[in-house]
């Protein structure tokens, strides 16, 4: 790679970019979501259980239903994802997660337009949608 100007300017710009990420309002809700989250001791709780019955059942996943258990342990940890997706806290975490994670979909989206329209962008999102490109027949921008 060379390095010039034109390097220097694009970095220059990126930086703008990064910063005016860190200072959105979407930023913002999202590290006060994220310390709520953390912060609360209900949803700290809930996570905990979800893991350990998560961790739980893999261990005898593989052997699907001829693990003895199977059925009542895959049950509970579908029963404490409920519990933890439900937790108010974790929920409004997740949907600032999701609303900042949009916001850097649509930015990388944009700058993949600006140099060709031919680039894909992995959105990371299935659900990720412009608009522009809905329903494009395999030549989508937004994969």
């Amino acid at each position: 790679m060379i390095y010039d100007d034109r390097f220097f300017e694009i970095e220059d710009q990126v930086s703008a970019v990064v910063h005016a990420l860190a200072v959105s309002p979407s930023f913002e809700k999202y590290l006060q979501a994220k310390k709520q989250v953390y912060n609360d001791q209900e949803a700290v709780l809930l996570k905990q259980v979800f893991n350990e019955k998560k961790r739980s059942f893999e261990k005898i996943a593989d052997y699907g239903t001829y693990a003895p258990g199977y059925k009542e342990q895959q049950r509970e940890v579908r029963k404490a994802k409920r519990a933890l997706d439900l937790n108010e806290k974790v929920a409004e975490f997740r949907l600032a997660e999701t609303d900042l994670q949009n916001l850097l979909d649509e930015i990388g989206l944009t700058v993949a337009q600006t140099i060709s329209s031919e680039i894909k962008v992995d959105a990371g999102n299935p659900f990720f949608v412009t608009g522009k490109h809905s329903g494009c027949g395999g030549n989508c921008h937004a994969s």
